[in-house]
């Protein structure tokens, strides 16, 4: 396999993410739900993280660092919901999620929210779901331990992006070396 080649499969193979996810309500082989709501598992990158599911949807939720991230997808068939009104109401503190179409993220950004949700501990949630219209409350719960931290997936993502970006300058400097070396046979 030629140098340049193998270079490509080595940095899209470090670029990757390290630890891929299954999306809320993994589904087997039939179709079949292999997760009830795992609540308090914490995600491989350390933050906190809850899952629930109602009739008609389910959701993986991520305490961070000044939000609570959510994604939602119908529960049957694991198609996400986009663009649905969605609610939050914790220890009477209540927030409306802002929806970005272009990663399908639900965020939750009150600062009073955030604060309680930090706190160590179990915290039901309860998310109102509005969809054309379906309507739906959709239970989970966050476990958040004292010694984790919802911003502790951030530095991974910097160190990934740290990486691609040490590769792509050594491809930049492989071809142009590369590129030297022919001009000089060919003279």
């Amino acid at each position: 396999m030629r140098p340049l080649v193998r270079l490509f499969f080595l940095s899209l193979l470090l670029a990757s993410p390290l630890s891929l996810t299954a999306s809320p309500g993994a589904h087997g082989p039939n179709g079949e739900h292999l997760d009830g709501p795992a609540a308090g598992n914490a995600s491989s990158d350390g933050r906190p993280r809850a899952e629930g599911y109602s009739e008609l949807f389910e959701f993986v939720a991520h305490l961070e660092q000044g939000a609570l991230t959510m994604m939602m997808n119908v529960f049957e068939t694991n198609e996400p919901v986009d663009g649905a009104d969605v609610e939050i109401e914790f220890n009477g503190i209540k927030d409306k999620a802002k929806f970005n179409p272009i990663t399908g993220v639900y965020r939750f950004e009150s600062a009073k929210l955030i604060e309680a949700l930090s706190v160590p501990g179990k915290h039901p949630l309860a998310f109102n779901v509005t969809k054309g219209d379906d309507f739906d409350i959709v239970p989970g719960t966050l476990v958040v331990n004292a010694d984790t931290h919802p911003h502790a997936g951030g530095n991974l993502r910097w160190w990934l992006l740290g990486v691609g970006l040490l590769l792509a300058a050594a491809l930049v400097v492989f071809l142009r070396r590369s590129r030297r070396r022919l001009a000089g046979a060919r003279a």
